[in-house]
């Protein structure tokens, strides 16, 4: 299984939506806690490319992009791959 990192802050749909998806697919991820200011959204923001939003979502060390990005990857039939991937 790949391993699945993700960075969020607390009362975000967008990162609790994510965070469903990825457990209905029985995925074990890390969660990090990356409130504005943190070290951790730092580390995101520069994980990322310089996105600034949460959640950051990471596949293999491989930026994913966001919520959106994730449900788009599982609607085009490639999460299921990725996550397979080791």
């Amino acid at each position: 299984m790949a391993k699945v990192e993700i960075y969020t802050t607390p009362f975000c749909p967008y990162c609790s939506r994510a965070k469903t998806l990825l457990g209905r697919k029985g995925v074990n991820f890390t969660e990090y806690d990356a409130p504005h200011g943190s070290e951790e959204r730092s580390q995101a923001i520069s994980r990322s490319g310089g996105r600034t939003t949460v959640p950051q979502i990471f596949i293999n060390g491989d930026a994913v992009g966001g919520c959106d990005d994730l449900f788009a990857l599982d609607r085009a039939g490639k999460l299921d791959e990725m996550l397979q991937a080791a």
